[in-house]
This record gives C-alpha cells, sequence and structure tokens, in this order.
C-alpha cells in the first residue's frame, strides 16, 4: 500500500488501532505523516462540497484559519503545476508574515524537499512543478487589475481598508483577473466584522460558509490561554465576535452601525492633529458605572479623528481624574471638556494638584445622551468622523444608542460613547458661527 493511501486508512480508525498503526509505520512514513493534512485536519478546515466559487472561512481567533487556507494553496500548487494563485492581505507585511511566513504559513505547511522557493523581491512562491503564488496587498487594488489567476487565498477579509473603498475594488479587481483555468476560486478566512464587503460575500448563492469558535481548536491551543480569554471577555459583543466568530448584527434604530463604524476606519492617522480634546464622562460614584475617558483630534484635513479610549472603571474620583490627567499629558491635549453634572470639578482640582496648564471645560447636560448624540452620528454619516485602529468598547456602545432614547448597549450607560459625544461636540460644533446672508453693496 502506498504511503498516502495507508496514511488516509489512519484518518478512519479509532483512537487505539490508530495509535498501534501509528507505532507500526516506517521511518519515512513517519516523517512524511506531518505534512498529511487530511489525517490532521478538523472536518472544518477540509474544502466543503465542491459546488462553489468562494469558500469564506469566519471563525474565531485561534481556529485554525490561516492553517486551512496554506493547506489548501498547498494542495492545488502540488496537484496543478498551471496554477496562479493569488495570496491577498491587508498590508504586504501582513502577507508575508502571515500567510507566507508564519507558523501556519505555506513555507510551514510544505515539506522542506517538495516546497516553494520565496523570492521576495518578485513577490512570488515557485513550486519544483512550475505552480506558482503570487503576493498582493489589499492597499492597492489597481496592482490586482492586470493578472491573472487561477485561484486565491484572502486573508483577513475584513481588516482591509473600507474606509477609502480599497477593499471592495481589491476585491473586484481579483474577480475579473480570475480568468485561468476551468473553475477559478477563491479561499477567504477571516475573523467577522459588519463590513460591506462580508456582508455581500455571505449574501451570495455561490459562496460556501463555514463558522467556528476559539474552542474549536482548544486541542491546540495552550489551556491556560482559551481559559482566561473566555473569562475576560465571556459572551460580550466583542468575546462573541473574536472568540465565537459571530458577526454581530445591527441595532434595529440604532444612531450607528458597524459598517459606519467599518467605514470610516484608519489603520493610522491620514493627517496631523490640528486640536486635541479629551471628553469625559464622569461616573457618580466609585463603585458605579465607568468615568468614560476620549481623546479626539481635528485634523489639518479638517476631519475630527477618535485616537483613544483611556475609560477606567470602579475607580475613585481621584483615580479617574488622574487617569484625565496622563491622558491629556500623553496625548498633548488642548483641552479637556468634562460634563459637570457628576463631580467634573474634581477634574479641575486634581489637574491643578499635577501641575497640569491646561484649559478645562465644564459642561452642563441639559439634553439626554441621546439627544446629544444625534447630531454626532450625523457627523458620521457626513464623513467628517474617523476612528483610528480597534475601539470596540466605544464601538459596542455607539452601537447601542438607539435613535429617539434608549440604550441597548454593554453595561448601564454609554459612558465611552457620551466622553466621546463630548469631545467631539467641542471639536466640530462648538463656536460655529451661524451663516448670513449679507448685504452686498450696488
Amino acid at each position: 500500500m502506498a504511503i498516502n493511501e495507508r496514511l488516509r486508512y489512519l484518518r478512519d480508525l479509532d483512537t487505539a488501532p490508530r495509535l498501534a498503526a501509528l507505532r507500526a509505520l516506517s521511518e519515512a512514513e513517519r516523517a512524511e505523516i506531518r505534512y498529511h493534512w487530511d489525517l490532521w485536519a478538523r472536518d472544518e478546515q477540509l474544502p466543503p462540497d465542491p459546488d462553489w466559487n468562494t469558500w469564506l472561512v469566519m471563525a474565531g481567533r485561534g481556529f485554525g484559519k490561516t492553517r486551512a487556507g496554506a493547506e489548501w494553496v498547498r494542495h492545488l500548487a502540488e496537484c496543478d503545476p498551471d496554477a496562479r494563485i493569488a495570496l491577498v492581505g491587508a498590508s504586504l507585511g501582513e502577507v508575508r508574515s502571515v500567510m507566507v511566513e508564519g507558523e501556519s504559513g505555506l513555507i510551514a505547511v510544505c515539506p522542506a524537499e517538495r516546497g516553494p522557493v520565496f523570492e521576495p523581491s518578485l513577490k512570488r512562491l515557485v513550486w519544483a512543478n512550475g505552480a506558482q503564488a503570487l503576493l498582493y496587498s489589499a492597499q492597492e487594488p489597481e496592482a490586482l487589475r492586470g493578472p491573472q489567476h487561477s485561484h486565491a487565498w484572502c486573508d483577513e477579509l475584513a481588516k482591509w481598508d473600507n474606509a477609502s473603498g480599497r477593499a471592495v475594488r481589491a476585491w473586484d479587481n481579483l474577480q475579473m483577473g480570475l480568468r485561468l483555468g476551468e473553475a477559478p476560486r477563491v479561499v477567504a478566512t477571516t475573523t467577522p466584522r459588519a463590513v460591506p464587503l462580508l456582508q455581500r460575500l455571505l449574501e451570495a448563492r455561490e459562496t460556501a460558509v463555514t463558522r467556528g469558535a476559539t474552542e474549536d481548536n482548544r486541542d491546540n491551543l495552550p489551556a491556560r490561554f482559551v481559559r482566561d480569554i473566555r473569562r475576560q471577555y465571556g459572551k460580550s459583543a466583542l468575546g462573541r465576535q473574536e472568540l465565537d466568530g459571530e458577526l454581530i448584527a445591527d441595532i434595529d434604530g440604532a444612531l450607528w452601525t458597524r459598517a459606519l463604524l467599518e467605514a470610516c476606519r484608519e489603520g493610522t492617522a491620514t493627517a496631523a492633529p490640528a486640536r486635541t480634546v479629551v471628553g469625559v464622562d464622569p461616573p457618580a460614584s466609585a463603585g458605579g458605572d465607568a468615568c468614560g475617558i476620549v481623546v479626539c483630534a481635528l485634523g489639518a484635513d479638517g476631519l475630527a479623528r477618535v485616537l483613544a479610549d483611556c475609560s477606567v472603571e470602579r475607580a475613585s474620583p481621584e483615580r479617574w481624574a488622574r487617569a484625565v490627567a496622563r491622558a491629556a499629558q500623553a496625548w498633548q491635549a488642548d483641552r479637556v471638556v468634562a460634563e459637570a453634572n457628576q463631580g467634573g470639578a474634581m477634574v479641575a482640582s486634581v489637574l491643578r494638584a499635577a501641575d497640569v496648564v491646561l484649559p478645562l471645560r465644564l459642561v452642563h447636560a441639559a439634553r439626554g445622551k441621546i439627544a446629544r448624540a444625534e447630531p454626532v452620528a450625523a457627523l458620521y454619516e457626513a464623513g467628517r468622523v474617523r476612528h483610528v485602529g480597534q475601539l470596540p468598547r466605544l464601538e459596542d456602545e455607539l452601537c447601542g444608542l438607539i435613535a429617539g432614547g434608549g440604550y441597548e448597549g454593554p453595561g448601564r450607560s454609554p459612558d465611552r460613547a457620551d466622553a466621546a459625544v463630548w469631545a467631539l461636540t467641542e471639536l466640530l460644533l462648538t463656536n460655529r458661527t451661524p451663516p448670513r446672508v449679507r448685504r452686498i453693496a450696488p
């Protein structure tokens, strides 16, 4: 019996007979068995039935998505010398560090004697039989306009740049270049986020979807990691998304949607700050809600950016006020805007005690949180606000604010969201001179 046939036979055995069979393997078979993916893979890491154009693996972190994608590419390359496979990631650096050279990347999953030669300067891998895989960044969608491919592996699709529309353009250019071979296909591996491109794939009839959670791969993850990460994030919105692989749905009537927030996201700030403000929503008591502390800046391009969420929980007045002072110093803020209804004067006293010379504006909330948030949500819709990086807890609160009143987000109160609203109001909606019709001299 050939080596591959014997290894496939092992997959169907129960545990005890399989261990006995493994002990009986020759040295050559033992060397080969490490790379026999069909033997080690979980069923959900193997391609589904053949009637699909796109296989979307949407699962939690640590599920084994990268390994599934790399093994699929390896199988194609070993079986088809004419294969021309596009490897597309959020950036060229991530394609190389994760998809090619990572622990579960293409070089690691291939036996050394049958592995590809990586040519970094040409951005490609070449197998001995002639098959090739070429590296692309979703940040450069025009690079995918000309080349032709037979297959593609797209990693962390939900991380692609949605703010500028590059994600959709990169995907469309890739699709139009899948012109080689009889049955071009794409595998997309990603942690879920409510971005337009991912929603589009989920709605397509030709997409086969595999879902899964971090715990599905617990046999290959440190037990302490699985226990601690679940204890920390549990069934929070972030845990449901990043661990359970759940696509978080929007709440009907919410002022902010997940798609809106993804559309305004930047990896790094693309303009220098002209003015920086720290918004503060103090808690009513030390054991109550969190103290919302959010840093925002107005860029030289006229856009406001949410830079950081420095909020603290279950803090005494002195502790949360010092957290405000640290945030103001760290981000070189021009002003702190704090709601005075819940003891905002404490911020002023601690800042003075810390010898921080900083303009402080105490504001009194004459309207409810929802009413204050509505004009700020309109700024997002108008494309005048950006989020720099990931701000999951703040964004969960924003998506829980319901138009017309009500809050259905995490915690008892949207403290982080309210702090962001104060800061953005200061940057974009305060001290605006209303338009007037001037008299024109004859």
